[in-house]
C-alpha cells in the first residue's frame, strides 16, 4: 500500500483527533484520562513534543500518526520516547512498524542516543511484537502499573533500544 510518511501541519488535527479518540477513550493502551477532551489531548501530543508526524495513504486519509520527544529532562534528554497509533480498519499491514522505523531514524537525526517506551501494556501483545521485531528489548516489568479499563491492573513493559553504533555506554 503507497504511504507517505510526512511531519504533521496544523490541518491534519482533526484527522490525527479521529485517530487518537477512540484509542485514548478505550483505555488499554495510553495512560491518558479516557475522558480527556480534544484540548489537552492536542496539548500532550502535539504541543509537548518534538516531532509530530502523520502516515497518509494513497487516498490522502491520515492512517496513523505518532510524536517523538526526549523521554526524561536535562541529564536524561538524549533518550527519545515515542507514542504511535494507527487507524483501526489499517491494523496489521505494517503501519505501525513503518512508523516505528521512520521514528527510529528520526530520533537519530536529531541527535538522541536511545530510545524507551516506559509504559507498554502487557496486554498490547501486537504492539510488543512490533517493537521488538524492530530492535526494541523488554529491559524491565512494572507490576501492575497500567489501569486497564476492562482488565484492571496489568503489568506494564519497558523496551529499550540503543541508537548509536556499537554498545551504548
Amino acid at each position: 500500500m503507497p504511504l507517505q510518511i510526512r511531519p504533521f501541519e496544523a490541518a491534519d488535527w482533526p484527522a490525527v483527533w479521529a485517530l487518537l479518540e477512540p484509542v485514548f477513550r478505550a483505555g488499554e493502551t495510553f495512560p491518558h484520562d479516557p475522558a480527556i477532551t480534544e484540548a489537552k489531548a492536542q496539548l500532550a501530543w502535539v504541543e509537548q513534543s518534538q516531532a509530530v508526524v502523520v502516515a497518509v495513504n494513497a487516498a490522502g486519509a491520515v492512517v496513523g500518526t505518532y510524536y517523538l520527544r526526549p523521554n526524561s529532562l536535562a541529564l536524561g534528554a538524549h533518550v527519545a520516547n515515542a507514542g504511535y497509533v494507527v487507524a483501526e480498519p489499517c491494523l496489521r499491514q505494517g503501519i505501525g512498524s513503518r512508523l516505528c522505523q521512520h521514528s527510529l531514524q528520526a530520533a537519530r537525526r536529531l541527535g538522541f542516543r536511545a530510545m524507551q517506551f516506559n509504559l507498554v501494556v502487557s496486554t498490547n501483545t501486537a504492539g510488543i511484537r512490533c517493537w521488538q521485531r524492530n530492535g526494541f528489548q523488554v529491559v524491565g516489568t512494572l507490576p501492575g502499573a497500567f489501569r486497564h479499563r476492562q482488565l484492571g491492573y496489568v503489568d506494564a513493559l519497558v523496551m529499550f533500544q540503543g541508537l548509536m553504533e556499537g554498545p551504548t555506554p
